[in-house]
């Protein structure tokens, strides 16, 4: 099962591949029994081997920036016309638009499911609500206890009438 995190950065990727103008990004969820080496190809297609490397510096960059996060290994960055770039948990697949066609490799993956942006988008809502929820319980729990220690301090703090102190007769 993916992570949040992983999700997240998949996430990214696409609204980088959307915003250097990729055409027909989609991401595909595989199948865990299937393939055992990732849980997500994000594949875009290009116009020509610019925009390949122009996307994959964005997706670089913004992955970098904002998850700390690198490619494990990139290739055809220089050639452009088929960029892999390897995040582990994901795979970010740039094609031009005559090699898409060709290697075909949302047919080889029929296993997969294709997850669409906004239902990528409403999973990490879900999630995010339902872990907000659970943090007030935790906090309620924590703060009983310092409540308790507050009494306690607040006891200890009650000024108290002092006893006299008996001088000596000199």
């Amino acid at each position: 099962m993916a992570s949040t995190e992983t999700r997240r950065m998949v996430l990214a990727a696409a609204a980088a591949c959307e915003e250097k103008k990729g055409e027909d990004t989609r991401i595909l969820e595989l199948d865990p029994s299937d393939s055992a080496f990732t849980d997500f190809f994000l594949i875009t297609s290009t116009a020509n081997d610019r925009q390949s490397q122009a996307i994959a510096d964005e997706i670089e960059l913004r992955l970098k920036r904002d998850f700390a996060a690198y490619p494990n290994s990139v290739e055809g960055r220089r050639n452009g016309e088929w960029v892999l770039m390897d995040y582990v948990d994901f795979v970010v697949h740039i094609f031009l638009r005559e090699k898409r066609s060709f290697y075909d490799i949302e047919r080889l993956r029929k296993s997969a499911r294709t997850v669409a942006l906004a239902e990528l988008t409403a999973a990490l809502t879900e999630k995010t609500l339902a872990a907000r929820k659970k943090v007030p319980a935790k906090r309620a729990a924590k703060k009983a206890p310092a409540k308790k220690a507050a009494k306690t301090a607040a006891k200890k703090s009650v000024k108290r009438p002092k006893k006299p102190v008996k001088s000596s007769g000199k």
